[in-house]
């Protein structure tokens, strides 16, 4: 079934066309969810709301661009309304916008394996995962990070950097070799 057909029949309701692209994008989603949680059980339930989202919504999807990124998006979305929405999560989120400032390092650079970044990644503090996951990772720029978040920019590009300065602690910690060579993707 071509992934045309599969929306179509996605769209009239047909539960096999379902449950094909819940299986299609389940586990890929789930890495997206568990970046934004601290543990597994959250990133599962950020990802049934997420589908949820995805079949209401399917009509909305424009087909001008790939049916993945289109999830992924509405999974990003739901994870930090999911994050927003739940006691746990919210203090994390929340910073002092007069007590942050610009944070810099000497842009070391970071080699190793994409599973173990991840982990490292999960360790930091929520506000500063969230918003390193949304423009190291998803590729969001300061701009809709504040939307998203509802914070300024200055708050936002604060976090971003300590959180980057954080992740080399972290990684250093870890004792992950630092190199000249991958500093300006972190």
């Amino acid at each position: 079934m071509t992934e045309q057909e599969l929306i179509k029949n996605c769209l009239k309701g047909k539960k096999e066309a379902q449950y094909m692209l819940y299986q299609q994008y389940a586990a890929i989603m789930l890495g997206v969810c568990y970046r934004y949680t601290k543990s597994l059980d959250d990133a599962e339930d950020v990802l049934q709301e997420g589908f949820i989202k995805v079949f209401t919504k399917l009509h909305q999807y424009q087909k001008n661009g790939e049916l993945g990124a289109w999830i992924r998006r509405i999974m990003v979305n739901t994870a930090i309304n999911y994050l927003q929405k739940h006691n746990r999560y919210k203090k994390e989120l929340q910073a002092e916008e007069t007590a942050l400032h610009i944070v810099s390092d000497e842009n070391p650079e970071i080699k190793l394996d994409t599973k173990d970044l991840v982990e490292i990644i999960r360790q930091l503090p929520g506000n500063y995962q969230v918003v390193f996951n949304l423009i190291a990772v998803e590729g969001y720029d300061y701009k809709e990070v504040c939307e998203l978040l509802h914070m300024n920019i200055n708050t936002a590009r604060s976090l971003y950097s300590r959180a980057r300065s954080l992740l080399i602690t972290l990684l250093k910690k870890n004792d992950v070799t630092i190199t000249k060579q991958y500093a300006e993707k972190i």
